[in-house]
């Protein structure tokens, strides 16, 4: 159990029976009344996010996430197959967990496994990843736009938005958070 004075950012709360990570955190401190703090909560899970008030010095469950580093392997019937890089145990991770940032993950790529009570709830994949473009339309020499973009077909099969002078074979760096091109690797 934790304050809510004692809240930050990034910290997994246990609510009615399911996971939030704090994505945002306000105390208010209004000239009438009592404090409160505003938060926005991320739903593990499902990955819904909602407003939540609390008042100021009220006890919330704190969940305690045990977070191992883990390699991908390989996708089965029963999930994503992840192996603990310590102990070699081999552990299913639901597909749904991961979100938009699983079309970016490869055989061997490591992240880190987030479980509570035994049971995976996620998997965070590295912030960028050096991935090799595998399919691209050649930039014409008259395309020159400032800022002009094209499509790339990385070799996970994600299709991610490039500068014309990207060619096919080039390994590129994709932010896994939002999809997006960083740089040539």
């Amino acid at each position: 159990m934790i304050s809510t004075n004692d809240m930050r950012p990034g910290q997994t709360l246990e609510l009615s029976g399911d996971l939030f990570t704090i994505v945002n955190y306000q105390h208010v401190k209004p000239g009438k009344g009592q404090a409160f703090v505003k938060t926005k909560l991320k739903n593990v899970k499902s990955g819904a996010v909602t407003d939540r008030t609390f008042r100021a010095d009220e006890k919330v469950n704190l969940a305690v996430l045990d977070k191992r580093e883990m390699q991908y392997l390989y996708e089965d019937d029963a999930g994503l197959v992840f192996m603990d890089n310590e102990t070699y145990e081999q552990l299913h991770v639901d597909p749904g967990l991961l979100g938009e940032s699983r079309r970016f993950l490869s055989d061997g790529t490591t992240c880190l496994v987030p479980t509570f009570e035994g049971t995976p709830v996620g998997a965070e994949l590295p912030l960028a990843l050096e991935l090799e473009v595998t399919e691209t339309e050649p930039g014409n020499k008259g395309d020159r736009v400032s800022g002009a973009l094209k499509s790339a077909t990385v070799e996970t099969g994600a299709v991610v938005q490039v500068p014309l002078f990207i060619e096919q074979g080039q390994k590129i760096k994709v932010d896994t958070r939002s999809g997006t091109y960083m740089s040539r690797a």
